[in-house]
């Protein structure tokens, strides 16, 4: 078979390029989206105002409301040990106890001196007894009654020194037992049996009181002032005497079942961070928060006034900043700058500015969105007409 001749060929090519002109033209008439492809669809969600309560979180650290040092109040040898390290001890429970041979010979040596100055009293007291109905006869001198009864003082006072050196020599003793000053957790133990123990200067444990718990945790000066001037200007209401309840999350994004209450706030601001230094107290009754834990805590009872939300997921991150997409004009999506300010509760966002009441805030959808992509509103999440589990159109 021959080729066509040269002039065939060209025509055949100009009515190829004529119907595929035609065809692209038709995609385009019936089509917005781009290179012809069907718009994308989108959910909107229609800026509004309103008041939602707000919660602020900070970085903090858990500790024991009060941490006790245990030490011994006198030197000796550490014969035993008396509690198991890691576990809960009641206050006067016996820690430790100490070599108690010298306490107890120090307190028979006062006993033995409490007994002769006793008798030193008891006989001076005879004496001067015996000495007044001779001085009232005349027979003695004043001199000689004077001296009777002075000694009879000075061996009372006697008495009572000694009974001051016996009372001292028990106490010593009774130190021998190490005991736990308060309710708490214990810690390791720091010295072993054996060792020689010279006195307070030597830490033996610690003990933590863990119920209540103490969440320490601070606040910037910029963050304070900011709240600060939120609530002047009328965008925040805080609780009275800032008295906000107290959540904690732990580092696993589980929230404690318990609240508690904002104990303190300094008024000073810490040279070396920046921040005031704050502390919140929560019941542990439990001991499922433990001293030394890095949580979250998540300060609750502001309200925002007139505050306009979205859903996290419609804001994202554009070249300047925190972004979001508009329906605009002829269903064009149009991106906007916004500034994000706290989480609220569901996921959303509070925008601090960048949005009006009435703005149509793209929420889904948006992975076929585009600065002037043409959208159609709908549900982006809705299978496609003839796919599988959605009957398909009734045939007119």
């Amino acid at each position: 078979m021959l080729p066509p001749p040269p002039r065939f060929t060209g025509v055949i090519l100009l009515l190829a390029l004529a119907l595929m002109l035609a065809a692209c033209g038709k995609k385009e008439a019936g089509g917005g989206g781009h290179g012809g492809m069907p718009p994308g669809v989108v959910a909107v969600q229609e800026a509004q105002a309103r008041t939602i309560p707000v919660e602020f979180e900070y970085p903090a650290q858990t500790a024991g409301s009060r941490e006790v040092e245990v030490r011994a109040r006198v030197g000796g040898i550490l014969l035993k040990r008396n509690y198991e390290e890691g576990a809960v001890v009641r206050a006067g429970q016996s820690l430790f106890n100490i070599d108690t041979a010298t306490f107890e010979a120090a307190v028979a040596r006062a006993e033995a001196d409490v007994a002769a100055a006793e008798a030193r009293s008891n006989a001076a007291r005879r004496n001067a007894s015996r000495m007044k109905p001779l001085y009232d006869a005349k027979a003695a001198s004043q001199k000689d009654f004077d001296d009777a009864v002075s000694a009879e003082e000075v061996a009372n006072a006697d008495v009572k020194s000694a009974r001051t050196r016996l009372s001292d020599a028990r106490l010593n003793l009774s130190y021998t037992k190490v005991e736990s000053p308060v309710n708490g957790i214990s810690s390791r133990a720091l010295k072993s049996e054996g060792t020689l123990v010279s006195g307070p200067e030597v830490l033996l444990t610690t003990v933590s009181q863990v119920d209540p718990i103490y969440v320490n945790f601070g606040l910037s000066e910029s963050e304070q002032q900011r709240l600060r001037n939120e609530a002047a200007a009328g965008k925040l209401t805080l609780p009275k005497d800032n008295k906000f309840e107290i959540a904690i999350r732990f580092e696993d994004g589980k929230t404690y079942t318990r609240t508690g209450k904002l104990a303190f706030t300094d008024v000073r601001v810490n040279n070396s961070t920046g921040t005031s230094d704050s502390r919140a107290e929560l019941p542990n009754p439990q001991g499922e928060v433990r001293p030394g834990q890095f949580v979250r805590v998540v300060l609750k009872g502001a309200q925002r006034l007139n505050a306009i939300t979205v859903p996290q997921r419609a804001v994202m991150d554009g070249p300047q900043g925190k972004m979001v997409y508009l329906l605009g004009p002829e269903n064009k999506a149009v991106p906007r700058p916004v500034v994000v300010g706290e989480w609220v509760a569901n996921n959303e966002w509070v925008i601090a500015s960048g949005l009006a009441v009435g703005d149509k805030v793209i929420v889904d959808g948006l992975m076929k969105v585009y600065p002037g992509a043409t959208v159609q509103v709908g549900d982006p999440n809705a299978p496609p007409p003839g796919a599988p589990g959605k009957p398909a159109d009734a045939k007119k």
